[in-house]
Protein backbone atom coordinates (compact mmCIF):
# COMPACT_ATOMS: atom_id res chain seq x y z
CA UNK A 1 0.00 0.00 0.00
CA UNK A 2 0.96 3.15 -1.00
CA UNK A 3 1.24 6.03 2.04
CA UNK A 4 0.69 9.29 1.37
CA UNK A 5 3.84 11.81 2.10
CA UNK A 6 4.51 13.12 5.47
CA UNK A 7 4.23 16.90 5.67
CA UNK A 8 4.95 17.50 9.33
CA UNK A 9 6.12 15.98 12.74
CA UNK A 10 5.59 16.80 16.10
CA UNK A 11 7.32 15.43 19.22
CA UNK A 12 4.88 15.39 22.08
CA UNK A 13 5.47 14.19 25.70
CA UNK A 14 5.58 10.56 26.77
CA UNK A 15 7.49 9.65 23.43
CA UNK A 16 4.79 9.93 20.75
CA UNK A 17 5.34 12.05 17.65
CA UNK A 18 2.41 13.55 15.40
CA UNK A 19 2.65 12.61 12.26
CA UNK A 20 0.33 14.94 9.23
CA UNK A 21 0.21 13.46 6.03
CA UNK A 22 -0.46 15.32 2.63
CA UNK A 23 -3.86 13.86 2.72
CA UNK A 24 -5.16 15.40 5.81
CA UNK A 25 -4.90 12.54 7.54
CA UNK A 26 -3.43 13.14 11.81
CA UNK A 27 -1.66 10.34 12.91
CA UNK A 28 0.10 9.56 16.67
CA UNK A 29 3.07 6.80 16.79
CA UNK A 30 4.51 5.75 19.68
CA UNK A 31 8.42 5.49 19.41
CA UNK A 32 8.55 3.91 22.95
CA UNK A 33 9.31 0.11 21.74
CA UNK A 34 12.15 1.43 19.65
CA UNK A 35 13.82 3.11 22.74
CA UNK A 36 16.66 0.11 23.56
CA UNK A 37 20.24 -0.40 23.12
CA UNK A 38 22.65 2.40 23.02
CA UNK A 39 22.20 4.28 19.65
CA UNK A 40 17.63 4.36 19.93
CA UNK A 41 17.90 5.32 24.23
CA UNK A 42 19.16 8.52 23.35
CA UNK A 43 15.09 9.21 22.23
CA UNK A 44 14.29 8.45 25.98
CA UNK A 45 15.94 12.32 26.84
CA UNK A 46 12.89 14.27 25.49
CA UNK A 47 15.19 17.30 24.56
CA UNK A 48 17.06 14.90 22.32
CA UNK A 49 13.71 13.56 21.13
CA UNK A 50 12.06 16.58 20.42
CA UNK A 51 15.37 17.16 17.43
CA UNK A 52 13.22 14.59 15.91
CA UNK A 53 13.05 16.15 11.81
CA UNK A 54 11.39 15.68 8.33
CA UNK A 55 13.58 14.53 5.78
CA UNK A 56 13.43 16.61 2.18
CA UNK A 57 10.50 15.72 0.46
CA UNK A 58 8.57 13.73 3.48
CA UNK A 59 10.67 10.35 2.60
CA UNK A 60 11.12 10.37 6.20
CA UNK A 61 12.25 11.58 10.01
CA UNK A 62 15.26 11.48 11.43
CA UNK A 63 16.96 12.86 14.59
CA UNK A 64 20.18 14.50 15.03
CA UNK A 65 22.80 11.09 15.34
CA UNK A 66 21.12 9.32 12.86
CA UNK A 67 18.34 7.64 14.39
CA UNK A 68 15.39 7.07 12.04
CA UNK A 69 12.17 4.94 11.70
CA UNK A 70 11.12 3.56 8.53
CA UNK A 71 7.99 5.52 6.51
CA UNK A 72 5.82 2.80 6.16
CA UNK A 73 6.47 1.88 9.55
CA UNK A 74 5.39 5.03 10.55
CA UNK A 75 1.97 5.12 8.59
CA UNK A 76 1.19 1.14 9.59
CA UNK A 77 2.25 1.17 13.01
CA UNK A 78 0.30 4.92 13.65
CA UNK A 79 -3.52 5.23 15.10
CA UNK A 80 -5.67 8.19 13.85
CA UNK A 81 -6.36 10.91 15.91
Amino acid sequence: MLQPRLINVKPIKELKLQLTYENGELRLFNVAPYVSGNWYSELSDFSYFSTVKLLPNGVGIEWLNGQDIAPHELYENSVLI
